[in-house]
């Protein structure tokens, strides 16, 4: 474990020193609190998952023993609804494959949207329109259902210093997702 850290210290300090006469450290000094700490976490992530760079930049959730789809797609709409963040379309990809002759386990993509802060966002940065909506993705694995959802972590504090507004607006955003997560795989609101 030490001599992981160790490494990973001395890969950092390599690659800072690396490029730092390539504009780089003026970068990392327009990020916002807590990016250097969620870049490791996403980083041990994609350690972990073998280079699935999907895999390391997602939040995930296995929902609890014995709940069901529809109290899961419930409990994530009711967070919406509480934290004002708008449903804006379900894609019951399982239910269409099932539609078409496909056997199919469930794959329910849910998209959640606030007009205002979504605005604010692309003012300050359009890039992050491909960010939009915010998705939730219900998925049966061999073990149950899991709920996954972007870690909003790595584009809020790995990105650019926001305006103090924009970055509360979107930390309440941010919230609202960690939430649908946790409500959702209990089933419970």
């Amino acid at each position: 474990m030490k001599l992981t850290n160790l490494f990973k210290t001395a890969v950092l300090a390599v690659t800072v020193t690396t490029l730092s006469g390539c504009g780089t450290m003026n970068a990392i000094g327009n990020l916002n609190d807590g990016a250097g700490e969620t870049f490791m976490e996403i980083w041990d992530k994609w350690v972990e998952a073998d280079g699935d760079i999907a895999d390391a930049t997602m939040w995930e959730v296995k929902v609890d023993e014995g709940v069901e789809l529809e109290d899961v797609i419930d409990a994530i709409n009711a967070v919406g609804v509480n934290r004002n963040i708008k449903n804006v379309g379900e894609l019951p990809l399982s239910e269409e494959l099932k539609a078409r002759g496909i056997e199919s386990k469930v794959l329910h993509v849910m998209s959640f949207c606030n007009p205002e802060t979504a605005r604010k966002m692309v003012d300050f940065s359009p890039a992050m329109g491909g960010f939009l909506p915010c998705r939730v993705n219900i998925i049966e694995e061999e073990d149950g259902l899991h709920i996954y959802t972007m870690n909003m972590d790595m584009a809020i504090k790995m990105g650019k210093k926001m305006p103090p507004e924009l970055y509360e607006a979107t930390m309440a955003v941010r919230n609202a997702m960690w939430e649908m997560l946790q409500n959702g795989k209990t089933g419970e609101f």
